[in-house]
């Protein structure tokens, strides 16, 4: 697959192994969701590796791994669900490869997907109201772990302790996210080693205790069986879902980094922490009760290191919630809000403190907020189906500069500034997997099929299938101004110059 058509512009071919002036460590970083030229264009796809690995070994994937014995499956079946939920994290790969194409985070280049305006919703919602919303989850999470950690100094944990904890960890976070993209891929490689080095210390007492020919009570079989699977897959799934925005982290690249390259780092980042640890929370449930997992995990710990199992779970947290937040920081930019990116990064973690002491302190607030997050896959999983679909159909042409134009002349405005293909398209793969459904509610198809659900797959499906026909509908003008891609007999709108 091409990554772009190759441009004449000096520079556009040549790699930089030196980071520019406007993206170093030690500075806080220029650019927002504004075109990065080709000058200031580094790094190499291998960098990936470290940014995803750093943010996805931590405490939540030891809760999911946990959860699914929980949930009654076999040890086997649950490490086979593991494997089958994070293949996902390729189509987070896929997302990735449009960055350096177009050399714009994901919030601008899905522009090409629903329009200015429509875009301006998308991550409204999308972008950055789920994103604050995972952002407060995990800052609890880490913050329960923080608890346990003052505790055992002596100090007393009141109300005044445990808003000063949620502070410092979401200024950590908020000052990585702030100062950027050079500082989150030069500091993320150690802490992988360091968070890897910690979880190995857990992976050897899990092993030391795991049932390894552990079987549920009550086993289930039949229908039950693929509905317990399924729901599985899609706790797992929903992981690399969450992360329609991996372009925002590969855009830095040259325009001539191998698209495989940045797909296969990208998700083999996100995918092998992932099945490791949460196999090991699939181990650990075996020997322990996993409904408490900090609490029963340090019951089979060495007693020295509890300490440092805490500090790794409140570090591993901090690691991920650094790129939600940047993420989050883009997506206000790309509401239409006025607002530099590093300002943006610190709104965004001031709402999701807030919320976040005032779940911790007031009320069971993220007991709601966590409930909502089940339906995400509904809309997540289309989302990411059609954005990948788009890459596919434009063989990865994003020309960055076009995409910058919000104006009713930008070859993106379409009609009335909605792409009529790529709403059309979601709203069908949204509607198909909320009749699928079965969370919080449950869908007439996933009644009809006795509890399955099949919301992942039917979104999926749908949202792609909808938009490629919609799409090519529009060659005859039906769905707004386009023309035909050269490589491939479909008709892109926006994609080149009309003729």
């Amino acid at each position: 697959m091409a990554s772009t058509i190759p441009d004449p512009r000096p520079g556009a071919q040549g790699a930089h192994s030196t980071p520019p002036a406007t993206d170093r460590a030690g500075r806080v970083e220029v650019h927002g969701i504004d075109h990065i030229p080709d000058t200031e264009r580094h790094g190499r796809p291998r960098e990936l590796f470290a940014v995803w690995a750093a943010a996805n070994v931590n405490y939540l994937s030891l809760v999911i791994g946990g959860a699914l014995v929980l949930m009654g499956l076999s040890l086997p079946q649950a490490l086979a669900v593991i494997v089958v939920g994070n293949l996902f994290w390729l189509l987070t790969g896929v997302l990735a490869m449009s960055g350096p194409a177009a050399g714009a985070p994901s919030e601008v280049i899905t522009r090409a997907m629903y329009g200015v305006r429509g875009n301006r919703v998308n991550n409204a919602v999308t972008g950055w109201m789920i994103s604050v919303c995972y952002f407060a989850l995990n800052l609890a999470a880490a913050a329960s772990a923080a608890f346990a950690l003052v505790a055992r100094t002596g100090l007393p944990v009141n109300t005044a302790v445990k808003i000063a904890v949620v502070l410092a960890i979401a200024a950590v976070t908020l000052t990585i996210s702030v100062y950027g993209h050079a500082l989150i891929v030069k500091l993320y490689l150690p802490l992988t080693i360091a968070l890897t080095a910690a979880f190995g210390v857990v992976a050897y007492a899990v092993l030391l205790h795991a049932d390894f020919g552990y079987t549920p009570e009550a086993s289930s079989s039949g229908v039950d069986l693929w509905a317990t699977l399924l729901a599985g897959v899609t706790v797992i799934a929903s992981g690399p879902l969450s992360y329609t925005t991996s372009a925002d982290f590969s855009r830095y690249l040259p325009r001539t980094a191998s698209p495989r390259a940045v797909v296969g780092w990208t998700a083999f980042g996100g995918f092998l922490p992932s099945v490791v640890v949460c196999s090991l929370g699939a181990l650990a449930a075996t020997a322990v009760d996993m409904t408490d997992p900090q609490s029963a995990l340090e019951q089979i710990l060495p007693g020295w290191f509890s300490p440092v199992f805490l500090l790794a779970l409140v570090l591993g947290t901090i690691s991920l919630n650094a790129l939600t937040a940047y993420s989050a920081g883009l997506a206000l930019q790309a509401v239409g809000i006025r607002i530099r990116r590093s300002l943006s990064v610190i709104v965004d973690g001031a709402v999701a403190s807030a919320l976040t002491l005032y779940a911790l302190l007031v009320s069971n607030f993220l007991d709601t907020v966590s409930n909502v997050l089940q339906l995400t896959v509904v809309l997540l999983g289309p989302a990411m189906a059609l954005y990948a679909t788009d890459i596919w159909l434009r063989r990865n042409r994003y020309d960055g500069l076009a995409l910058m134009d919000e104006s009713p002349a930008s070859p993106f405005w379409y009609t009335g500034g909605v792409h009529g293909a790529g709403a059309l398209a979601l709203g069908a793969g949204v509607t198909a997997a909320a009749l699928c459904v079965n969370t919080l509610y449950t869908g007439p198809i996933a009644a009809a099929l006795d509890g399955v659900d099949l919301a992942l797959p039917v979104g999926i499906v749908v949202t792609s299938a909808c938009y490629g026909l919609l799409t090519r509908a529009s060659r005859r003008g039906v769905l707004g101004s386009c023309c035909l891609s050269p490589d491939a007999r479909v008709l892109m709108p926006g994609s080149c110059s009309c003729k």
